[in-house]
């Protein structure tokens, strides 16, 4: 094995989240670890809706503070929620002074497009859906051209090194020259989320919560795990991962029919193509288990205007054969953010010493049970900066990493195997006997392979979920469906051990 001491910040994964990170911990040094090449295999660079931010002068902080709260049913931690909306404003302009391109009218300021439970049009967008990749972009040079950053690729995360203390002093990565132990004096983890586990995702299938799964495993307590978010509209062609049909089209007027040609939406719930997600999400999920499909009908809330205003949209419908400017897209939810994770404090920190987490990996209490939409974007660069900033503050303790144990590897028929069972027992809807199903599959898995870090943080969303007896967010019990007390979920790797597990689903 490889041994590296890296004297400064170590960051794993390069998404919007990670490369602020890195840019916020100058001038300490920092070595960014990515499996892939730079803007590949990481969702920010597939995001397309955009930035949510008071930007405008009917808008405020405090509004969209508001609305984040009432999106996330009860759990959102407010406090959270204040500091991503009233730091919102100057992360959007920061992007946009590196060279991130979004749009703008004719006197400057920056055009912002409605989105589903939003009481403003705050969304910052760049070419209808290209928000994502023109922000990648820009943070990609910047970060390139930082003399304080260091960019391996090709580096995937194996484990977590740890003191006898328990704290976190660097990890062990491989690449195709095999195993590099990397010590340094603090590591954020920005991993992503947990998508590649489910059989129908939006996001890169590299996404398998490898991150979520090693820091449970060193004893990291992890929050909300259960509440995963279904985007309503994934172009549904058969493609893996899904494409994606933004939320700024229902935005721009497109609306939801099922295949007679009939909009359903208001049978469902009185703002229609504007309700949450979560509500979306499950409609039409009863459309397509009825029997009666469902589409998403842009022809003229856009039409002929879809090449230029949501290129990425209209390329992938072309892909599939589909013309969304003649004919109406079909449909279907899919996975698309992980509202859980690696609970951390408003400067990323986490519960092990050491260890910071960023982006969709960690749970800052921001997204509640259903994440706004376009504030996954605003999320990773405000409390991404905040953890670099942080990172960059701690002292190396000269402890002696200890060797850890290596976890395995979650061989491909296995990964699809989960993947299948995920989406089926732990998707839009859920019961207690087909999380009981999953639980018992996942057992079965890992009596094989042994304990991966993908089975975990399967583990972890759905014990959690089976707990849950209500719906919440998106979190739905076909089972229980009324709500309970409005209660956080914070737990550990030990209490979902058998004898704990018990005691754990009594409380």
């Amino acid at each position: 094995m490889v041994r590296i001491r890296h004297d400064g910040v170590l960051v794993v994964g390069a998404g919007l989240a990670g490369l602020s990170a890195a840019l916020a911990a100058a001038p300490a040094k920092v070595l960014v670890l990515s499996p892939t090449p730079l803007n590949q295999g990481c969702s920010s660079a597939w995001a397309q809706g955009g930035m949510a931010a008071a930007l405008a002068a009917d808008d405020a902080p405090a509004l969209h503070a508001n609305d984040t709260v009432a999106a996330g049913a009860g759990l959102v931690d407010p406090e959270m929620a204040r500091l991503l909306a009233e730091e919102g404003p100057a992360a959007v302009r920061a992007l946009a002074e590196i060279g991130a391109p979004f749009d703008r009218d004719a006197e400057g300021g920056f055009v912002q497009s409605l989105e589903a439970a939003h009481s403003r049009a705050r969304v910052a967008r760049v070419k209808g859906d290209q928000a994502g990749k023109a922000i990648m972009q820009a943070v990609t040079v910047a970060a390139m051209a930082a003399p304080h950053i260091q960019v391996r690729t090709g580096m995937s995360l194996r484990a977590l090194l740890q003191d006898a203390s328990g704290r976190v002093r660097g990890v062990v990565a491989e690449d195709e020259r095999g195993l590099h132990e990397i010590t340094a004096r603090a590591v954020i983890l920005a991993t992503g989320g947990i998508g590649g586990l489910y059989a129908v995702t939006t996001t890169p299938a590299e996404l398998t919560g490898d991150g979520l799964g090693l820091a449970a495993m060193a004893g990291a307590v992890v929050a909300d795990p259960e509440f995963v978010q279904f985007h309503p509209t994934a172009i549904d062609i058969g493609r893996d991962p899904a494409p994606l049909a933004t939320e700024a089209l229902r935005g721009e007027g497109a609306v939801l029919v099922n295949g007679d040609g009939e909009r359903f939406m208001g049978r469902y719930r009185a703002d229609a193509e504007l309700a949450p997600r979560d509500v979306v999400a499950r409609a039409i999920h009863a459309e397509r288990e009825a029997g009666r499909g469902a589409f998403l009908d842009a022809r003229e809330a856009v039409g002929s205007h879809f090449p230029h205003e949501f290129p990425a949209v209209f390329a992938a419908c072309l892909s599939g054969g589909i013309d969304p400017r003649v004919q109406p897209i079909p449909v279907a939810p899919a996975c698309h953010y992980h509202m859980g994770g690696i609970a951390t404090d408003e400067h990323g920190r986490t519960t092990l010493a050491g260890l910071y987490a960023a982006g969709e990996c960690a749970s800052t209490g921001v997204h509640g049970a259903n994440r706004l939409a376009s504030n996954s974007l605003l999320e990773a660069a405000v409390f991404g900066a905040r953890a670099g900033a942080a990172a960059r503050d701690e002292a190396d303790p000269g402890t002696k990493a200890l060797k850890p144990p290596m976890p395995p590897k979650l061989p491909g028929p296995a990964l699809q195997q989960l993947r299948q069972a995920m989406s089926r027992d732990a998707g839009v809807v859920r019961t207690a006997e087909g999380l009981s199903r999953l639980l018992a599959e996942i057992d079965a898995l890992e009596a094989v392979h042994g304990r991966a870090p993908a089975l975990v943080a399967a583990r972890l969303t759905a014990a959690c979920a089976l707990v849950r007896r209500e719906s919440r967010g998106g979190h739905y019990r076909a089972d229980a469906q009324a709500l309970a007390e409005p209660r956080r979920t914070f737990v550990t790797l030990a209490d979902l051990e058998p004898a704990a597990a018990l005691k754990y689903a009594a409380e």
